[in-house]
């Protein structure tokens, strides 16, 4: 018997631990800006940068049905099947209800209004760069979008990975910080730090361009920044966009603004894939935040 309470001992204070480790955590106060405080004008140019149509609207929406944010197309992943839920403005199928906080804390930390985990289909480990100034923005201009009232299909994905709770060990164990990736030199031009912040945070390019460790299940490997990954949404290869010979060394960096105007190479070839919507949001934002992505993605370490 005492044997037995021994184990039973021991097991409480693993699964207290464990407990423990997965919970969720929020940004501190003084990480997010005062309610309110968001400028719409500002958050439209944060709203293309960061994608959020590409995934939250129908497939292939072009205009105005890129801001109905009800859900988009699945994505299916070898943990199972992601579908991106409904973000307009709506109160009861959407965020209307969120306040700020509850915003900056699902972009930032992953983490709902009820407490409970995101998966990091959602890329909060790049959103975590962000600004809480650019936070406020974006979820200024997201309530002025036109509410939807319609409910996305639940995620279907197999054990464990239908376990929430165990996202908690995901974001300890991979989830990093908030610092940039690429550590600029002292006299790095002003382009480049901008194109820093807008690849590395609300534009999110690693978690496509960038290898996991782990067999896919851990955090970007940052030792291969930007060279090429395994596509998540079919087969064949997300490509290296660093300016070594294996990736686009070649291409200046006007060809490379003007590809993300665009859509067409410095061969005339034309963007394709999953790339396409990525491009299209590009294409909505200033030349010179264009020639700032271009500066930093030829400032890069090469691979």
């Amino acid at each position: 018997m005492r044997l037995i309470a021994i184990l039973v001992a021991v097991l409480a204070v693993i699964g207290a631990g464990l407990w423990w480790a997965t919970a969720p955590q929020r940004l501190p106060a003084d990480r997010i800006a005062a309610e309110t405080s968001g400028v719409a004008a500002r958050g439209q140019r944060i709203f293309w940068a960061g994608g959020c149509a590409s995934c939250h609207a129908e497939a292939k929406a072009t205009g105005d049905a890129q801001l109905r944010l009800g859900g988009g197309a699945p994505l299916k992943t070898p943990f199972g099947t992601f579908y991106a839920p409904n973000i307009s403005p709506d109160p009861v199928h959407g965020i209307g209800r969120w306040r700020l906080a509850d915003f900056a804390n699902a972009m930032q930390r992953g983490v709902d209004p009820a407490g409970r985990h995101l998966y990091p289909a959602f890329p909060y480990a790049s959103y975590q760069r962000m600004t809480p100034g650019d936070i406020a923005d974006l979820f200024a201009f997201m309530k002025t979008l036109p509410p939807m009232t319609t409910d996305a299909h639940a995620n279907d994905l197999s054990f464990p990975f239908n376990i929430r709770r165990g996202i908690g060990l995901w974001k300890r164990a991979f989830m990093g910080d908030a610092e940039p990736v690429i550590a600029l030199p002292a006299g790095a031009p002003a382009a480049a730090r901008a194109g820093r912040y807008l690849v590395e945070g609300p534009g999110h390019c690693g978690e496509c361009h960038t290898a996991r460790g782990l067999g896919g299940l851990g955090g970007l490997d940052r030792g291969r920044w930007l060279a090429g990954a395994a596509s998540l949404d079919g087969p064949g290869k997300v490509p290296n966009i660093t300016p070594g010979t294996a990736g686009i060394g070649s291409w200046s960096a006007a060809e490379i603004a003007d590809y993300l105007e665009t859509g067409f190479t410095p061969e005339y070839d034309s963007v394709g894939g999953s790339m396409a919507a990525v491009q299209r949001n590009m294409a909505k934002l200033t030349p010179e935040d264009r020639a700032a992505i271009a500066a930093y993605l030829k400032a890069v370490p090469p691979h």
